[in-house]
């Protein structure tokens, strides 16, 4: 019910419900000198729910293990929020490496540059006015954008929590553009809700975290809100990477679904890696 409340704001009204929710978290950690210097208000994350600083640190090992993410990698992170992943990544980039990360969020986009890029000139972050349902009203669509950067440009690249807001047209698109700007042999770390023929009844009626409207190979939690939480099937998945220079590694299943269980492997998404051609 919260949930279906909070997609009935608008997008500037999300942001400052969250905000006038946490003030009194984020000025009582002012007070007493909590929160750590790159580290955002409580109010200001915008990205989902759970220990900011500890999820930021455990996506960086997935991309360790899962992309053999090394110290001197140019890296892209699409959808790169209020730098989650982009703080513990500064204490892991070395000097010859490089991190580029956009946002359609233009709050977290600013705080980054201000906060992270301040002291880590190899960082950079960019803010692109696409129109998504849950964070941005602005015109431009996803699936006409192009991503701002040269052909075979990053050794890696990664989306966390990027593919389960987007439309199916949209992450098509977002596929052959990660193929273009991601060097041949490289690989993407994305996530994801997936399903099969056998889950697909599962997970439209679980408890706490469903998608009960069906689409033509996606499910959606949300009928009002197509970007707000989609559930995309093996099927369209396999179709859209086949229609690009991309094949599938491996897929780690996420514990959002209630039959699988939360290991220091996964994550609440299911994890996709994906390699460039």
């Amino acid at each position: 019910m919260l949930r279906k409340l909070y997609y009935l704001l608008s997008p500037n009204l999300r942001l400052f419900a969250r905000k006038l929710y946490y003030l009194p978290v984020d000025i009582y950690e002012s007070i007493i000198g909590k929160r750590g210097k790159y580290e955002p208000r409580k109010g200001d994350i915008y990205i989902g729910s759970g220990d900011f600083v500890s999820q930021g640190h455990h996506q960086v090992d997935l991309l360790k293990k899962f992309i053999d993410l090394k110290v001197s990698d140019s890296v892209l992170d699409i959808g790169s929020g209020i730098g989650r992943t982009a703080i513990p990544l500064t204490t892991y980039l070395g000097n010859d490496g490089r991190y580029e990360g956009f946002d359609v969020v233009e709050k977290g986009v600013i705080w980054c540059n201000k906060t992270i890029k301040k002291d880590f000139p190899n960082f950079n972050f960019t803010y692109v006015a696409l129109n998504n349902d849950l964070y941005n009203n602005s015109l431009q669509k996803a699936k006409e954008f192009t991503f701002p950067y040269q052909d075979k440009e990053f050794d890696k690249s990664f989306l966390f929590s990027v593919f389960t807001h987007m439309q199916v047209e949209d992450i098509d698109h977002y596929l052959a553009e990660i193929a273009r700007v991601t060097k041949s042999g490289g690989l993407c770390l994305a996530t994801f809700f997936l399903y099969d023929e056998q889950r697909e009844e599962a997970i439209s009626n679980q408890a706490n975290f469903n998608f009960p409207v069906k689409k033509d190979g996606y499910r959606l939690m949300d009928a009002q809100v197509k970007a707000a939480n989609i559930a995309i099937s093996m099927d369209k998945l396999n179709a859209m990477i086949e229609g690009n220079p991309l094949k599938i590694v491996k897929i780690v299943n996420g514990y959002w679904n209630a039959k699988v269980s939360k290991t220091n492997e996964n994550t609440f998404q299911d994890v996709v890696i994906i390699k460039v051609n």
